[in-house]
């Protein structure tokens, strides 16, 4: 009897679920799907063999093994641990800040062409930004350099500096994904009970006291969400990013798993290895989800 109900309830809204198979086809596909090539990490992997006629690894944790005993494994989990970290501290507030003072502009038109310029960045690549950061910051042709030199200072190698590596990466990234990270706190913002600010209003609140006490509580599920959701990714500190900005003389402070593994088990096709290494990237980002949810459930703001 449930199971019926059931199926007259699909087929009651079948329209909305045939609105979603597209979505959940291509979720299947292109997430589900390429799972079963994790067990490449267990296997000697043979190109032209493939997956199913390749043998086994012995022993079953050889490529697991391998990345540990290598001789770059502290450097690269710290630094890519600590640039994930910068990301995660300092990319949280930017959007979060954006989108209240777009919230509490009163001038429509304002408001529209600063958030339109905000997010425009989002929409450049990172060969595109780098280009923009070597017009301003390169030791020789650069326009603060230049500036630097006029004023009697020397030239600072930004893009080869160790000291400033790390900063120009997460500060980089900011300026790409802030606005647009905006849109979501704001698209949260609009479910607010506009009741609650006009009961503050009548009190006598302020502005400010309005944010605290109304908007920061009617965003804090979409916050902890969207924290809870970054620390999945704590393993993935930004390869496309890195991979375009960094160099030879940055190595020890930008060399991330990812870029190793696209140098090591990639170029040098040794794909068990990679399948290894990103298998360990998706176990350590789903403990650090589970964690973060179970934490975040004492204060009443879990996912599940």
């Amino acid at each position: 009897m449930q199971g019926g109900a059931i199926v007259r309830r699909a087929w009651q809204h079948r329209v909305f679920y045939v609105m979603l198979l597209p979505g959940l086809v291509w979720f299947a596909v292109y997430k589900y799907v390429p799972m079963y090539g994790a067990i490449i990490a267990f296997k000697d992997y043979d190109l032209l063999g493939g997956i199913l006629s390749s043998p086994w690894a012995d022993p079953w944790y050889k490529y697991f093994q391998q990345f540990y005993d290598s001789p770059y494994f502290s450097q690269l989990l710290l630094n890519t641990f600590t640039i994930s970290f910068y990301r995660l501290i300092f990319g949280t507030v930017p959007p979060i800040l954006m989108a209240l003072m777009f919230n509490e502009c009163r001038s429509p038109w304002f408001r529209n062409l600063i958030q339109t310029l905000s997010y425009m960045p989002h929409f450049l690549s990172w060969v595109i930004i780098y280009g923009i950061l070597l017009a301003f910051l390169s030791q020789s042709t650069g326009l603060l350099n230049r500036w630097l030199v006029e004023w009697g200072w020397n030239a600072i190698p930004f893009l080869q500096s160790t000291d400033w590596f790390r900063s120009i990466l997460v500060g980089s990234d900011i300026w790409q994904n802030a606005g647009w990270g905006a849109i979501i706190y704001l698209a949260a913002m609009a479910g607010i009970d506009p009741t609650l600010y006009e009961a503050a209003r009548v009190d006598g609140a302020s502005r400010l006291r309005m944010i605290w006490h109304i908007t920061l509580p009617g965003i804090r599920n979409v916050i902890v969400l969207l924290l809870i959701m970054r620390l999945g990714y704590m393993l993935d500190a930004g390869f496309d990013q890195i991979y375009i900005f960094y160099n030879i003389q940055v190595y020890p402070v930008a060399d991330i798993i990812d870029t190793w593994v696209f140098r090591t088990g990639l170029q040098q096709m040794n794909y068990s290895l990679a399948s290894a290494v990103g298998l360990f990237k998706s176990v350590i980002g789903l403990i650090l989800v589970l964690g973060a949810n179970k934490i975040a459930k004492h204060w009443g703001e879990g996912i599940w």
